[in-house]
């Protein structure tokens, strides 16, 4: 005799190895290199995600990539990505338009820990791309803006065309809500906000390292100088998150082409504190 599925109490939960059909219900281009994708899971049931997570994205015939997760958790069955055309699948994806389909797994990996962030001080440092999943959980704090302290916003990029969610974060700058600063590598012409590195924009910040958690999403070359300026600013490494984006292929800790020693990225990250990974090294 078979048992339904109701009688051995399954519960009702996409299984992680499974993939969801999903349909493109939004295209926004941002810059010439990035689009914003905001994608309707066919099943009608919420992603699931929480701030820090990626998705599997497969087109089939093109494969199937690591994505951040743009937007904040939601009931509905709507989320967001914000994806740079870099390759066959990517571009593939820039290619396609509102009502096509593709597919989703997920969603995958550590989150940004929200709840120990509340009643705290909160520093986001992002670097070009970084603010894609930095955006999730800056607008999740934002949802629930009073049980967080004063909030400060510090995105770098190389120069004024690489400015992503323009109009999100002007009005960001003109609010009381969030301090946002912005800065370019180098002069530009068209621009007349701040230049130089990201970390240019510490010194003169003036924070409560008591109470101040950062949270740094950016290209590997810039955590290093980071790091370095956020312990002159006295912050502790248990104070710092991190996300790590390296080589994901499987989002399971099956593959192991994220593995770092005994760490898998895709199941322990790829939010992490500094303090657990500080002196995490690779084998030669």
């Amino acid at each position: 005799m078979s048992l339904s599925k109701n009688q051995i109490n399954v519960p009702d939960i996409p299984s992680p190895y499974l993939s969801r059909l999903a349909k493109i219900e939004r295209v926004s281009r941002l810059t010439e290199k990035e689009r914003l994708f905001k994608i309707a899971l066919e099943d009608k049931k919420p992603l699931g995600h929480a701030p820090g997570q990626f998705v599997m994205l497969c087109i089939p015939g093109y494969g199937e990539a690591p994505i951040s997760i743009s937007s904040p958790p939601d009931r509905n069955n709507m989320f967001e990505i914000c994806v740079r055309a870099v390759g066959n699948l990517t571009n593939a994806l820039h290619n396609l338009m509102k009502g096509d389909r593709l597919w989703i797994r997920g969603p995958y990996g550590k989150t940004f820990p929200i709840e120990n962030l509340k009643h705290k001080d909160l520093l986001f440092i992002a670097g070009g791309i970084g603010l894609v999943p930095m955006r999730s959980l800056i607008k999740a704090v934002l949802a629930e803006r009073p049980s967080y302290g004063r909030i400060n916003l510090l995105y770098g990029v190389k120069n004024p065309e690489e400015i992503l969610f323009k109009d999100e974060l002007s009005q960001w700058q003109q609010g009381s809500n969030i301090n946002t600063i912005i800065t370019i590598d180098k002069p530009h012409p068209a621009w007349k906000g701040h230049t130089g590195v990201v970390t240019t924009l510490l010194p003169p910040l003036k924070i409560d390292e008591t109470r101040t958690v950062a949270i740094v999403v950016g290209p590997p070359v810039m955590y290093k100088y980071v790091i370095m300026s956020l312990g002159d600013k006295r912050i502790a490494g248990h104070d710092i998150y991190l996300s790590l984006e390296r080589r994901m292929k499987c989002g399971l800790g099956k593959c192991g082409h994220c593995q770092i020693n005994s760490v898998y990225v895709c199941q322990e990250g790829p939010v992490f504190r500094l303090s657990d990974i500080r002196y995490l090294r690779e084998a030669i």
